[in-house]
């Protein structure tokens, strides 16, 4: 069985692998940097292959070849690792990792119902998430994710290149984070890579969840991972009058404020056709720069436009400058309005509470709360349910 799975015949062998595990870990990789609209790549997944009761013992695990889907050498399909105790006295000896390709010829229905009742074990569980829920329509029920459990931990460093040197003494190499995850087949350094981001992560969650034990910081832990479940399974789209609305838009004037719309939505459209992502067309401080260019009467030039590309970006920004008064849109300034002493003096308690708690237990203090959030209930108390989870809520002596 390779390690890469592009139809139902290997998904079929891989179900049978996820289904007696109880933890699984998973990573995505997109073509963000590459596409016009974002698509699920790769899913990376790793699953226990072998356990012991003995905390003491180290595994060295075994290696069967796999092959890339052109005939070329791949990495192993299950690797050993240093022997990882979890809270139950079981030891993970080695794990088996493996890529599923949701642009192949497969139907991923099974593996997302697979899925479902395991406990997934992510590093930074929002992208993915969101990710897992649009490619695969995979929403999970219960989550690890290690950058939480590690700044519970008071874990300055929480990259999985910094876990995973602290934990593994391994270091980890990132040469392939803006590769194209559409290309296919993957080259073998690709395959490398993605398989990295996800062949530690079940030896490290034991590893974390020893020590969150140790500390008694299980059930924050808990309540940090439902948190963001909500909150990546909220929408997070914008209406299309905020969409053209980038940074610095805010201090044009309404005419130029005209321009840059119509210029945003020119790139989105040259963007679509293309095939490629809105800043490789423009990236968006250039857009600003030529919006203001456009209303002071100079025309910006660009050598990588087309005649064509070239053409039409200047007559959307003509068309835009004729655009009667009513149809300038009304550009929203950032507001000036000072909070009032109370809020202020509010803020400052509550903050004074937070550091206070967070030197206590060696937390970075923005974990906690960060000072927006601080501001935030200092203005509307409300919001501390909304936007703090229980023992959050407890260290700052919200109620």
């Amino acid at each position: 069985m390779t390690n890469v799975i592009a139809s139902n015949t290997g998904l079929s062998e891989l179900l049978k692998k996820i289904d007696p595990a109880d933890r699984v870990a998973l990573d995505t990789e997109a073509d963000s940097l590459h596409s016009y609209k974002e698509k699920l790549c790769l899913i990376q997944i790793s699953v226990p292959s072998a356990v012991t009761l003995s905390d003491a013992e180290r595994s060295r695990g075994t290696a069967s070849s796999a092959l890339l889907r052109d005939g070329k050498p791949a990495l192993p399909t299950c690797g050993g690792y240093v022997a990882a105790p979890t809270s139950l006295g079981i030891t993970v000896r080695s794990v088996c990792d493996f890529i599923v390709d949701p642009l192949g010829n497969l139907d991923s229905e099974p593996l997302r119902h697979a899925l479902q009742p395991k406990e997934i074990v992510l590093h930074g569980a929002d992208y993915d998430l969101r990710m897992l829920r649009r490619g695969l329509n995979f929403t999970a029920v219960r989550i690890f994710d290690t950058v939480i459990a590690a700044r519970l931990l008071g874990i300055r460093e929480f990259s999985l290149a910094a876990l995973v040197k602290r934990f593994f003494g391994v270091e980890l190499h990132k040469h392939s984070q803006k590769a194209d995850w559409a290309m296919r087949p993957l080259p073998p350094r690709m395959i490398k890579y993605a398989l990295n981001d996800v062949h530690y992560l079940l030896p490290l969650a034991a590893k974390l969840e020893e020590d969150l034990d140790r500390l008694h910081r299980r059930e924050w832990f808990r309540q940090s991972c439902e948190r963001a479940i909500e909150v990546a399974s909220t929408s997070r789209e914008r209406s299309q009058d905020e969409l053209w609305r980038i940074s610095g838009a805010g201090a044009l004037e309404p005419r130029t404020g005209a321009v840059l719309r119509a210029l945003w939505q020119w790139r989105e459209k040259e963007a679509e056709m293309a095939d490629r992502p809105p800043f490789h067309i423009l990236q968006n401080h250039e857009l600003l720069k030529a919006a203001e260019s456009f209303t002071s009467g100079r025309v910006p030039d660009y050598k990588h436009f087309s005649a064509r590309r070239r053409e039409t970006f200047c007559e959307v920004a003509r068309s835009a400058l004729q655009l009667p008064q009513s149809e300038w849109p009304v550009m929203r300034h950032r507001s000036a309005i000072r909070p009032t002493a109370d809020i202020v003096r509010r803020a400052e308690q509550l903050r004074a509470r937070r550091d206070k708690s967070a030197g206590q237990l060696e937390l970075e203090p923005p974990f906690v709360a960060s000072r927006g959030t601080l501001e935030a209930i200092a203005t509307d108390p409300e919001q501390a349910t909304r936007l703090l989870v229980p023992w959050q809520r407890e260290l700052i002596g919200i109620d």
